[in-house]
């Protein structure tokens, strides 16, 4: 019987897992069964021994505690997918607890290299005004890049300077600084409607072929202005965001509100960003104080 066929069809079709989960599942439960092969043991009578075994052979060969982790939240999941075809009496990975991976704080950007950063459309061009927008809204705002691509016009309201984000849970307003707002009024007042192919078109950001701006396409333009600016860190949409949060808790505003504007669901999410600005503030110390 081929489980992992029907693991993955199990995960997309009863799970409905996000289409990076499900890759990640599988390939994690592939490299299970070639070490189970290798050792001539089949998936099914896997046991505790097997599974604390495997996590001890990632640690050998160089695995992060984060992948290890990772792979056994995915032993969990397929051998609870074997329980419910009735494939095995028990899960074998329920109850093994890996040693849990350190949570990296979040990267930011100094109030400098976000000046630099967003200075480098050249928003004479269709494509920089474009993009001047969609960066100064992420700055702006926080909202996640899959957010981002997802507005539609009706979502902004630019005369009174804020939008409406559809999150992961539930629906938020939040506010936008003066610079954003210019910049986006510039674009769809003048750019958006020269590059609409579509004039029923909805999304709010779009491509050069008129059509709804995609993540893979923002990525870039992200990367794109990160070389230009000759920027050293990796930026990525996410760090923008990240940015936001820990620039705001630094100018006095509170956790409570960084949250509702973040869309996290718990506040122990939005509470790192207390451990970034203190390390930052430790980085700066050390950088400045003459006996430091």
């Amino acid at each position: 019987m081929d489980y992992l066929a029907g693991y993955e069809s199990w995960l997309a079709n009863e799970k409905k897992a996000a289409v990076n989960t499900l890759s990640s599942y599988v390939r994690d439960i592939r490299q299970f069964s070639e070490w189970m092969e290798d050792r001539g043991i089949p998936l099914p009578q896997a046991t505790q021994d097997d599974v604390k075994d495997y996590a001890r052979f990632l640690e050998r060969h160089g695995k992060s505690n984060a992948t290890v982790v990772r792979s056994i939240a995915s032993l969990k999941s397929f051998y609870g997918y074997m329980m419910s075809i009735h494939s095995v009496p028990s899960n074998p990975a329920k109850g093994f607890k890996p040693n849990r991976a350190e949570r990296r704080l979040p990267a930011i950007l100094t109030n400098r290299e976000v000046d630099l950063f967003l200075e480098q459309p050249d928003v004479s061009d269709p494509k920089g005004c474009r993009d001047k927008a969609m960066l100064e809204l992420l700055y702006a705002t926080g909202i996640r890049v899959s957010e981002l691509i997802s507005l539609d016009v009706q979502d902004v309201n630019l005369s009174a300077n804020f939008l409406r984000c559809r999150g992961r849970s539930k629906e938020r307003v939040v506010p936008l600084y003066k610079a954003a707002v210019r910049a986006l009024s510039a674009y769809v007042s003048e750019v958006r409607p020269q590059l609409l192919e579509d004039p029923e078109e909805t999304a709010l950001f779009v491509n050069m072929n008129g059509e709804r701006m995609s993540r893979q396409g923002f990525w870039k333009i992200v990367k794109h202005y990160q070389e230009k600016a000759g920027i050293q860190k990796d930026i990525t949409p996410h760090t923008l965001r990240h940015s936001f949060a820990a620039h705001l808790l630094e100018n006095g505003a509170d956790l409570k509100s960084i949250q509702e504007m973040l869309g996290h669901a718990d506040i122990s999410a939005t509470q790192i960003y207390t451990q970034v600005v203190n390390q930052h503030l430790r980085d700066v110390y050390s950088r400045a104080h003459p006996r430091a």
